[in-house]
């Protein structure tokens, strides 16, 4: 590509350099060794400061064996500023309710190839609460929000991900049968909301409810998230209902 002459002379080189590193790394999802960067054409002392400053910032991660790939910083910067539907702006000011109202953490997620994603949260004000790190990967099989989205979609997309699953063991409360888990998802189905009774950290329970578009897909999952010591069992199914409540005015915002 041929780039304008007059544009050249206002480019920065070292920050140039940098995003071709990211594009780069961005193409290889199991990372990349500094000989495997060749085509890249920088002097190895260079390449190294830039991946250790990249690094640093949290836009790339080096695991054993000198080895880089993409961070999730750069991910979770995607889904905060930019997502097709608007999702996030639609959904704060509710979420915002939902958290005064419940007094725990309300969530927003989407699914992300087999894994769901964290995209904005309204933190409990509360001295002991749940705060999640937006862009945080979470599983299909014990998280709320997840099995909200499942619930919802087509059956063929639903069967597919369902497949993916490999159902880990966390906690004792983990769901880890596929038949087990198809028949929660039909509950879920019928009561409007899911629930996270400590499945993947045992301290933790949740109440999620999807998020449909005007079409009854669902583009993405509200959840309460709070310690154990204060959503026992009637206050997580209290959760529950409420979640839902909040969820469908979120959807209305699509149709």
């Amino acid at each position: 590509m041929k780039r304008n002459p007059e544009k050249n002379k206002y480019m920065v080189p070292a920050l140039e350099r940098g995003i071709r590193i990211l594009e780069l790394l961005s193409a290889c999802p199991n990372g990349l060794t500094m000989p495997e960067m060749s085509s890249l054409d920088l002097p190895p002392a260079s390449l190294y400061r830039m991946l250790v400053t990249l690094s640093e910032l949290g836009y790339i991660v080096r695991e054993d064996g000198d080895r880089y790939r993409l961070g999730r910083k750069l991910l979770s910067l995607a889904y905060k500023t930019i997502d097709e539907h608007g999702i996030a702006e639609k959904s704060i000011g509710l979420m915002r309710e939902l958290r005064d109202l419940s007094g725990e953490t309300v969530l927003l997620a989407v699914l992300y190839g087999n894994e769901g994603i964290v995209i904005d949260e309204a933190v409990s004000s509360q001295a002991v609460k749940v705060s999640v790190q937006i862009g945080h990967h979470f599983p299909l099989h014990t998280a709320a929000p997840a099995k909200a989205i499942l619930a919802y979609l087509p059956d063929e997309e639903r069967e597919r991900l369902v497949d993916s699953i490999r159902f880990t063991r966390f906690t004792r409360q983990t769901i880890t049968c596929r038949d087990s888990f198809e028949s929660e998802l039909r509950a879920i189905r019928r009561n409007g909301y899911s629930l996270d009774r400590g499945e993947e950290l045992e301290e933790i329970r949740c109440a999620g409810a999807p998020i449909l578009n005007h079409a009854g897909y669902p583009v993405a999952a509200v959840w309460i998230s709070g310690p154990a010591s204060r959503l026992d069992s009637a206050a997580l199914l209290r959760c529950g209902e409420r979640v839902r409540e909040y969820a469908e005015k979120i959807s209305r915002k699509f149709s």
